[in-house]
Protein backbone atom coordinates (compact mmCIF):
# COMPACT_ATOMS: atom_id res chain seq x y z
CA UNK A 1 0.00 0.00 0.00
CA UNK A 2 1.44 3.37 -1.07
CA UNK A 3 1.39 6.33 2.04
CA UNK A 4 1.03 10.04 0.99
CA UNK A 5 1.16 12.28 3.82
CA UNK A 6 -1.30 15.63 3.85
CA UNK A 7 -0.73 18.54 5.88
CA UNK A 8 -4.17 20.49 5.66
CA UNK A 9 -3.43 24.37 5.76
CA UNK A 10 -6.03 27.15 6.13
CA UNK A 11 -4.48 30.69 6.17
CA UNK A 12 -7.21 32.14 8.41
CA UNK A 13 -6.73 31.77 12.23
CA UNK A 14 -8.38 33.38 15.05
CA UNK A 15 -4.75 33.15 17.09
CA UNK A 16 -2.19 33.87 14.96
CA UNK A 17 -2.48 35.57 11.34
CA UNK A 18 -1.90 33.74 8.19
CA UNK A 19 -0.61 31.30 10.69
CA UNK A 20 0.54 28.58 7.49
CA UNK A 21 2.82 31.31 6.24
CA UNK A 22 5.07 32.65 9.70
CA UNK A 23 8.43 33.05 9.03
CA UNK A 24 10.57 30.29 10.61
CA UNK A 25 14.41 30.93 9.70
CA UNK A 26 13.32 32.41 6.44
CA UNK A 27 10.84 29.45 5.22
CA UNK A 28 7.51 29.76 5.73
CA UNK A 29 5.93 27.23 8.80
CA UNK A 30 4.00 24.82 6.55
CA UNK A 31 6.77 24.47 4.06
CA UNK A 32 8.99 23.39 7.51
CA UNK A 33 7.25 21.08 7.85
CA UNK A 34 6.35 19.39 4.44
CA UNK A 35 10.33 19.42 4.62
CA UNK A 36 10.62 18.10 7.41
CA UNK A 37 8.40 15.04 7.11
CA UNK A 38 9.26 14.25 3.44
CA UNK A 39 13.35 14.15 4.66
CA UNK A 40 12.72 11.21 7.24
CA UNK A 41 10.03 9.09 5.27
CA UNK A 42 11.07 6.87 2.03
CA UNK A 43 11.46 8.44 -0.92
CA UNK A 44 8.39 7.16 -2.25
CA UNK A 45 6.01 8.76 0.26
CA UNK A 46 4.07 11.07 -0.98
CA UNK A 47 3.76 14.84 0.58
CA UNK A 48 1.34 17.19 -0.31
CA UNK A 49 0.23 20.44 1.29
CA UNK A 50 -3.95 20.80 1.04
CA UNK A 51 -4.49 24.85 1.39
CA UNK A 52 -7.32 27.01 1.07
CA UNK A 53 -5.35 29.54 -0.37
CA UNK A 54 -3.20 30.83 -3.59
CA UNK A 55 -0.76 32.36 -1.93
CA UNK A 56 -0.27 29.27 0.93
CA UNK A 57 -0.19 27.18 -2.84
CA UNK A 58 2.89 29.70 -4.30
CA UNK A 59 4.96 29.85 -1.10
CA UNK A 60 4.91 26.08 -1.47
CA UNK A 61 5.84 25.94 -5.08
CA UNK A 62 8.19 28.42 -4.74
CA UNK A 63 10.25 25.91 -2.51
CA UNK A 64 9.51 22.47 -4.13
CA UNK A 65 6.92 21.65 -2.00
CA UNK A 66 3.95 19.69 -3.70
CA UNK A 67 0.72 21.44 -2.84
CA UNK A 68 -2.85 21.70 -4.20
CA UNK A 69 -5.32 23.98 -3.58
CA UNK A 70 -9.03 22.96 -1.75
CA UNK A 71 -12.35 24.78 -1.81
CA UNK A 72 -11.94 27.35 1.27
CA UNK A 73 -15.43 26.44 3.41
CA UNK A 74 -14.59 23.20 4.54
CA UNK A 75 -16.21 22.78 8.24
CA UNK A 76 -12.76 20.91 9.24
CA UNK A 77 -9.67 19.41 8.45
CA UNK A 78 -10.89 16.08 7.41
CA UNK A 79 -13.26 17.19 4.68
CA UNK A 80 -10.21 19.46 3.46
CA UNK A 81 -8.21 15.89 3.25
CA UNK A 82 -11.30 14.27 2.11
CA UNK A 83 -11.68 16.37 -1.01
CA UNK A 84 -7.83 16.49 -1.21
CA UNK A 85 -7.77 12.67 -1.54
CA UNK A 86 -10.10 12.75 -4.48
CA UNK A 87 -8.16 15.67 -5.92
CA UNK A 88 -5.54 13.40 -6.12
CA UNK A 89 -7.17 9.88 -7.05
CA UNK A 90 -5.88 7.97 -4.42
CA UNK A 91 -6.90 4.27 -4.48
CA UNK A 92 -9.07 3.47 -1.36
CA UNK A 93 -6.45 0.96 0.10
CA UNK A 94 -3.77 3.79 0.05
CA UNK A 95 -2.56 4.90 3.62
CA UNK A 96 -2.99 8.86 4.24
CA UNK A 97 -1.42 10.56 6.83
CA UNK A 98 -2.70 13.40 8.65
CA UNK A 99 0.18 15.82 9.69
CA UNK A 100 -0.51 19.39 11.27
CA UNK A 101 0.36 21.90 9.37
CA UNK A 102 1.79 24.07 12.79
CA UNK A 103 3.78 20.91 14.36
CA UNK A 104 7.52 22.45 12.70
CA UNK A 105 8.86 20.03 15.16
CA UNK A 106 7.14 16.81 14.94
CA UNK A 107 8.92 13.67 15.50
CA UNK A 108 9.13 12.22 12.29
CA UNK A 109 9.72 8.65 14.10
CA UNK A 110 6.16 9.17 15.24
CA UNK A 111 4.91 10.07 11.83
CA UNK A 112 6.31 6.96 10.46
CA UNK A 113 4.94 5.17 13.47
CA UNK A 114 0.97 5.89 12.88
CA UNK A 115 1.57 5.05 8.83
CA UNK A 116 2.88 2.16 9.74
CA UNK A 117 -0.34 1.41 12.10
CA UNK A 118 -3.37 -0.19 9.46
CA UNK A 119 -0.57 -2.10 7.97
CA UNK A 120 -0.32 -3.82 11.85
CA UNK A 121 -3.86 -3.72 12.33
CA UNK A 122 -6.05 -4.47 8.93
CA UNK A 123 -8.94 -4.33 10.99
CA UNK A 124 -8.58 -0.89 12.05
CA UNK A 125 -9.79 2.24 9.07
CA UNK A 126 -7.75 4.70 11.86
CA UNK A 127 -4.74 5.26 13.40
CA UNK A 128 -3.88 7.54 15.73
CA UNK A 129 -0.90 8.02 18.69
CA UNK A 130 -0.57 8.36 22.89
CA UNK A 131 1.84 9.05 25.15
CA UNK A 132 1.99 8.44 29.04
CA UNK A 133 0.90 11.70 31.17
CA UNK A 134 3.76 13.02 33.14
CA UNK A 135 2.36 16.07 34.82
CA UNK A 136 -1.46 15.74 37.23
CA UNK A 137 -2.55 18.59 36.52
CA UNK A 138 -2.76 18.01 32.29
CA UNK A 139 -5.16 15.11 33.72
CA UNK A 140 -7.79 17.08 34.97
CA UNK A 141 -7.41 19.98 31.80
CA UNK A 142 -9.83 20.07 29.69
CA UNK A 143 -7.81 21.46 26.82
CA UNK A 144 -6.01 17.98 26.76
CA UNK A 145 -7.59 15.28 25.26
CA UNK A 146 -7.33 11.69 26.96
CA UNK A 147 -7.99 8.22 24.95
CA UNK A 148 -8.42 4.83 26.73
CA UNK A 149 -7.39 1.62 24.73
CA UNK A 150 -8.40 -1.89 24.78
CA UNK A 151 -6.02 -5.22 25.22
CA UNK A 152 -6.14 -5.65 21.31
CA UNK A 153 -4.86 -1.27 21.02
CA UNK A 154 -7.80 -0.17 19.81
CA UNK A 155 -8.99 3.03 20.95
CA UNK A 156 -12.20 2.09 23.24
CA UNK A 157 -12.76 6.42 23.98
CA UNK A 158 -11.31 9.74 23.82
CA UNK A 159 -12.25 12.55 26.40
CA UNK A 160 -11.46 15.88 27.70
CA UNK A 161 -12.24 14.53 30.66
CA UNK A 162 -10.07 12.62 32.92
CA UNK A 163 -10.22 8.95 32.09
CA UNK A 164 -9.56 6.62 33.24
CA UNK A 165 -11.33 8.07 36.09
CA UNK A 166 -9.31 7.11 39.28
CA UNK A 167 -12.27 6.17 41.95
CA UNK A 168 -10.20 5.34 45.07
CA UNK A 169 -7.69 8.17 44.67
CA UNK A 170 -5.63 8.17 47.57
CA UNK A 171 -4.83 11.53 49.19
CA UNK A 172 -1.50 13.22 47.39
CA UNK A 173 -2.75 16.23 46.36
CA UNK A 174 -5.10 17.21 43.72
CA UNK A 175 -2.23 16.78 40.76
CA UNK A 176 -1.38 12.73 41.42
CA UNK A 177 -1.99 10.86 38.73
CA UNK A 178 -3.62 6.98 38.51
CA UNK A 179 -0.93 4.59 37.87
CA UNK A 180 -0.44 3.24 35.46
CA UNK A 181 -0.24 6.46 34.08
CA UNK A 182 -3.57 7.91 31.85
CA UNK A 183 -2.77 8.52 28.15
CA UNK A 184 -2.56 11.97 26.24
CA UNK A 185 -3.99 12.32 22.90
CA UNK A 186 -1.49 13.55 20.27
CA UNK A 187 -3.18 14.92 17.34
CA UNK A 188 -1.81 12.70 14.27
CA UNK A 189 -4.22 10.50 12.43
CA UNK A 190 -3.74 7.29 9.66
CA UNK A 191 -6.51 6.45 7.68
CA UNK A 192 -7.50 4.21 4.57
CA UNK A 193 -8.03 6.47 1.61
CA UNK A 194 -11.21 5.06 0.65
CA UNK A 195 -12.33 5.28 4.72
CA UNK A 196 -11.36 8.96 4.41
CA UNK A 197 -13.33 9.74 1.49
CA UNK A 198 -16.54 8.86 3.32
CA UNK A 199 -15.53 9.82 6.67
CA UNK A 200 -17.29 13.67 6.25
CA UNK A 201 -20.37 12.21 4.73
CA UNK A 202 -21.22 10.53 8.19
CA UNK A 203 -23.80 11.46 10.55
CA UNK A 204 -21.75 13.28 13.92
CA UNK A 205 -22.16 11.59 16.73
CA UNK A 206 -24.04 13.11 19.79
CA UNK A 207 -20.84 12.23 22.13
CA UNK A 208 -18.70 14.37 18.88
CA UNK A 209 -20.96 17.26 19.73
CA UNK A 210 -20.57 17.44 23.11
CA UNK A 211 -16.65 16.54 23.24
CA UNK A 212 -15.82 18.83 20.25
CA UNK A 213 -13.23 15.64 19.16
CA UNK A 214 -14.24 14.31 15.40
CA UNK A 215 -12.64 11.12 16.35
CA UNK A 216 -15.78 10.26 18.28
CA UNK A 217 -17.71 9.96 15.13
CA UNK A 218 -15.64 7.01 13.99
CA UNK A 219 -15.87 5.26 17.42
CA UNK A 220 -19.87 6.00 17.35
CA UNK A 221 -20.53 4.21 13.92
CA UNK A 222 -18.55 1.09 14.79
CA UNK A 223 -14.86 1.71 13.02
CA UNK A 224 -12.01 0.94 15.33
CA UNK A 225 -8.42 3.40 15.61
CA UNK A 226 -5.14 1.75 16.51
CA UNK A 227 -3.10 3.79 19.15
CA UNK A 228 0.41 3.41 18.83
CA UNK A 229 1.94 4.38 22.37
CA UNK A 230 5.09 7.03 21.71
CA UNK A 231 7.62 6.81 24.22
CA UNK A 232 8.51 10.78 24.21
CA UNK A 233 6.20 13.76 24.38
CA UNK A 234 5.80 15.62 21.17
CA UNK A 235 7.87 18.73 20.56
CA UNK A 236 5.58 22.20 20.94
CA UNK A 237 3.22 23.34 17.61
CA UNK A 238 1.83 26.50 17.06
CA UNK A 239 -1.05 28.57 17.90
CA UNK A 240 -0.45 31.40 19.15
CA UNK A 241 2.24 34.32 18.51
CA UNK A 242 4.08 33.13 22.07
CA UNK A 243 4.39 29.64 20.41
CA UNK A 244 5.73 30.85 17.60
CA UNK A 245 8.62 33.05 19.56
CA UNK A 246 9.24 29.90 21.55
CA UNK A 247 9.48 27.37 18.36
CA UNK A 248 11.49 29.86 16.70
CA UNK A 249 14.22 29.97 19.79
CA UNK A 250 14.15 26.24 19.53
CA UNK A 251 15.13 25.82 16.14
CA UNK A 252 17.97 28.38 16.25
CA UNK A 253 19.43 26.35 18.52
CA UNK A 254 19.51 23.25 16.49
Amino acid sequence: MATTVLIPARLASSRLSEKPLADLGGVPMVVRVAQRVAQALPADTQVVVACDSPRILSACEAFGVQALLTRSDHASGSDRLAEACQLLGLPDEDIVVNVQGDEPLIDTRLVAAVAALLDQYPQASMGTAAHALEYGADFYDPNVVKVVCDAAGMAMYFSRAPIAWWRDRPQEGPNALPQPAPLRHIGIYSYRAGFLRSFPKLAQAPMEISEALEQLRALWHGYKIAVHLSDSVPGPGVDTPQDLERVRRLLAQD
